[in-house]
Formats: C-alpha cells, structure tokens, sequence
C-alpha cells in the first residue's frame, strides 16, 4: 500500500506530463502482479467499490474524535482524505500495513455492515500519506491529474507497444491485468481483441491555428462538417452484441436504452449523441436530462428522445473499414445509414466549401433553425485513416469563438485536491434590477479554471482580504459599485434556466480575464445576457 500512496502523492506534486508518465512507467515495471494491475485499474477508472461510500469514512472518524472538530477541520482543508488522513487517532495494537491488492480485495467483497470496520483497522495500521491514498482509493476521487489514457500509455511504454495497440484489447481485459502485463513483458501473446460488441479506439481531432495552418493547407484535400454540441459515442452491434460507448470507453448502454434499440445492423459507428425533436436538435441542456442515470423510463425517454448523429464508419458488418481512407468510408457510411432508414440515426452533413474565407463565413453562420447546437467546423482529410489518439494534420476542430462577458466575483469556494487549501471556485454575478428599483448583482455562472497558477495566488488573496461572511467553505466577497471584482468571463453557449435565479445559464464558462482595471458597477447587466439569448434563439 505504501508503494501506491507515494506514487499518488508524487502525481499529485507534479506537474509535468512527461514527469507524470514515467513515475507510473517506472511503478508499474518495479511492482510485482497483483498489486501494480489494481493501481492501474484505480488510475483508469476501473475499480468500484458499491459498499463504500464517504459516510461510512465521516462516520468512522466522528466516532474516534469530536463531530464538531473534525467538522471545522474538513471546512478548513477542504478535501475529506486528506482531513481524516491528518487527525485519525489511532488506536495502539493495530496490525501490520495492508498491501494494494488485499485492500482491493476485501473492498469489493465487503458488505455495507464490513466496511467500517475495515476502514478503522487499515486507517490504524497506515501513516498519513497511506491513509489519504487508501480513502482516495476507496471514493474513486484519485484527483492526482492523471488520465486514464495517460495509464495506458504508461503500462503501453512498457512493450514497448503503441498506445492504441493497448486501447484495442483494453475492453477484453478484466483488473488486475495480468495477461496485459504478461504480454507487454513478452511473456505471452496479445491478448485478442476481437470480442464481440468491443469499444474501438477513437481518432481526435486536433485545434486549428487559424494563423498557421490555413497557409499550409490545400481545402481541397478536407472534407467540413458541424462539430455537434452533444457527446461523441461508438455505437456497436456485433453478433447479437449492442453496446453504446463515449470517447472514453465508457459504457452508457443502459442509460439509453431506446438508442439501442435502434441498433439493428451489423456494424460499429461513430457519432454524435444527440436530443432530437421532430428533426430538429435539442441543446446540450436536455441531452443532460438523460446523462449519469442508473436508469430512465418511459416519462424520460418521451421528453428528451436521444438519437445518433453518424459522422463515421469503423466496421461494415464483420469488415474492418478503419483503414480506409475517409472518402471511402464516408461513401459507405452513406449508404450504411440508408439502409437503416432509422428515426434515431441520421447522418452528419457535409458542408460544401472551395476556400477558407468561405469556411470561414460558414462558421460565422450556425445551421438555421438550430440555436447553440453546433460548436464549430470539423476538418477531415478526404484521405486520412481512422488512426487512433490525436495525429497530426488528418482532423482539425475549428469552434465557434466564445461569449465574453465582465462579471463581478460574488462567492469563492475551497478548491479539492491540490486546491484544498485555495479558494478556487468562483461564482459570479451581473447587474439586474432590484425589489427596490435599485440595482443588484444575481448569479449566473460558476467557473474553477481558466486561470494560471500565478493568478490563483492573486485571487485566493483577494477573496481572503475582501470576505464579508463565511459560509462553512465558502466565502461571500464584497462586491459593490465601487468595491469588488471583475472577471472576464468566457462561455460556450447560452440557455434558459428555470433553475437558476436569473434565468440563464451558461455552457463551460471559464474565466477568460482577471478585469483589475475595472470597476465592479461597469461590469455586464443580466440584459446583456438576455439579448444574446434573443438572438440565439431568432437564428
């Protein structure tokens, strides 16, 4: 166990992603199986524990230590592991230091009634950094800025084998993968990926420079279609085997079981998953109606009907077309979808253009009678591969240029992770009318990113010098005409809202700006946001 809580806590104080890499690399080749395939299972997502929920943690510690103290302590760290991971009294007696894989092991066979006393036990045989890594473990909540596919690459580096070579056979696997590492060893062969209803790995399109890459590209040579606002999914069907997946691998099959349903072919596409109303697509607000469901009903389904926006090919029944150029597949997938004749799934239209200046002029313009559903252009090789990761030059995203908006810093919350001790959370607001006829600050967005770590430093300190109440971790700030401040905010798209006090609500806003030239009383008015929404909704 002590082994995995240092690699975490090293993630954790690293920065670099070349850094990041080699320390799992070099993790995984020193740990002996089965330890190192459960620490690349927890870095990938892979490992679940239903009976282990926080409240069986909080329960533990408050049943060792004052309720109150240790409520005023995770208020003041901010992150639950690292708080119980700092003030757990241990109990003399406790039994040697438990390793990764016997952790693992009794978690997922322990019943609710086991867990607690599992958790005091192995919190009493664990110094500090063991115990953090063992209750991060525990909740899922590794936060160590490592992503999945970055693991892959790591235990891929060890082949040495490309990484798309690992996302292949990644979904015949089981933790802790000891036929993965046999092979990457060279002690066996790969293992087969041919599996049916497998999740392929998807090819990434990379961010165009419109300064740079429009003077070496012919347009000739791409293909242009709407980058949809929904979420990308692989939808397989495979001797008798139906699975819908997102981008990263993950199975929602049952979140969508009317999409499914619709699965009647032979075949793997690539799409967009979409909320569509009499042809016409929904915002990305509604398609959220149906995501991160364990189940859905009739109700659900009728109001926010899902469908696919197909937008490639991968297999032709049993023919794996990923080698094809897109030209090819595209034809294919034309006639693929035809032959469907499917309510649910439709096929992405290409865009016609001969020069840049009308690509341009085109993503000026969102598609009629669609408001906010199409973030941008995407850019495809007419003879580029499906090649899996992120290669450079076949596909480009071209999005739509963000919404900008100054808004007055309202709350600041503590921030997770290696922000527990920082307020990182901003909630802003911007001038409305008030009950008195005055003016007021209300709401409408929230954002956590965007800025450098230099500028966090600056915020967290204005937050601390300008707090006027205190709300458990969060910290209402002055915000007045003359006193407060800006921030420029940067958002996607924008939508009503019956949940939100203003009555709009932002997609992925970001702060854009750190407006300390600007006084709070110059900052936007929710008007502001409401002719923007008006015009949105007249496209």
């Amino acid at each position: 166990m002590r082994a995995f809580a240092e690699l975490l806590d090293r993630l954790s104080l690293t920065g670099s992603r070349n850094a990041k890499l080699t320390l799992v690399r070099d993790y995984l080749a020193a740990t002996p199986d089965p330890d190192r395939g459960w620490a690349l299972a927890a870095l990938t997502g892979e490992l679940v524990f239903h009976a282990a929920k926080p409240a069986f943690i909080r329960k533990a510690v408050e049943e060792r230590m004052d309720p109150i103290l240790f409520r005023w302590s995770y208020d003041y760290v901010g992150d639950l592991a690292e708080t119980v991971a700092l003030v757990w009294p241990q109990r003399p007696g406790a039994n040697r230091e438990p390793e990764l894989a016997e952790v693992v092991e009794a978690l997922r066979s322990a019943s609710r009634a086991e867990v607690q006393r599992l958790i005091e036990a192995w919190l009493d045989a664990l110094e500090p950094t063991s115990r953090w890594a063992l209750l991060k473990l525990m909740t899922g909540e590794l936060r160590v800025g490592f992503s999945a596919r970055l693991a892959k690459q790591a235990a891929a580096d060890l082949g040495p084998v490309p990484v798309s070579e690992v996302e292949e056979v990644w979904h015949a696997l089981h933790p802790p993968y000891e036929d993965l590492f046999a092979w990457l060893e060279g002690r066996s062969d790969r293992p087969s990926p041919t599996s049916p209803g497998r999740f392929r790995p998807v090819m990434l399109a990379q961010a165009i420079d419109e300064a740079v890459d429009f003077g070496k590209l012919d347009p000739a040579d791409y293909a242009a279609e709407w980058k949809w606002d929904g979420i990308r999914v692989q939808a397989v069907s495979e001797a008798g085997t139906r699975r819908l997946y997102t981008r990263t691998g993950d199975d929602i099959s049952r979140t969508f079981p009317d999409v499914l349903e619709s699965l009647n072919y032979e075949g793997v596409l690539d799409g967009e998953l979409l909320v569509v109303r009499d042809g016409r697509v929904a915002p990305f607000a509604d398609l959220q109606q149906r995501l991160n469901r364990k189940s859905v009903d009739a109700k659900l389904m009728g109001a926010y009907p899902a469908a696919i926006r197909a937008y490639d090919l991968l297999a032709d029944g049993a023919e794996d077309v990923r080698p094809l150029p897109f030209a090819e597949r595209r034809k294919r997938l034309e006639a693929f979808v035809a032959r469907l004749g499917s309510a649910r799934i439709d096929l992405s239209p290409l865009q016609p253009f001969e020069t840049w200046g009308e690509l341009a002029d085109l993503r000026a313009t969102p598609p009629p009678g669609d408001p906010e559903i199409a973030e941008g252009l995407m850019l495809k090789r007419w003879d580029s591969i499906y090649e899996a990761g992120r290669p450079k030059g076949p596909w480009f995203k071209w999005k739509r240029d963000p919404f900008l908006i100054d808004a007055v810093l309202m709350y600041a919350q503590r921030g997770h992770g290696k922000r527990s001790s920082y307020y990182s959370d901003y909630t802003f607001g911007v001038w409305c009318e008030g009950p008195d006829g005055g003016r007021m600050l209300t709401p409408v967005g929230k954002a956590y990113f965007g800025f450098t770590d230099e500028e966090l430093l600056q915020l967290d300190k204005f937050v601390r010098d300008n707090t006027v109440e205190r709300f458990g971790p969060v910290r209402a700030v002055r915000a007045e005409p003359h006193a407060g401040l800006v921030l420029e905010v940067a958002f996607e798209g924008l939508q009503r809202s019956t949940r939100h006090k203003s009555g709009v609500a932002m997609r992925f806003p970001r702060i854009s700006r750190i407006r300390w030239d600007k006084p709070p009383g110059e900052a936007d008015e929710l008007a502001t946001l409401e002719r923007m929404l008006e015009k949105l909704e007249a496209r």
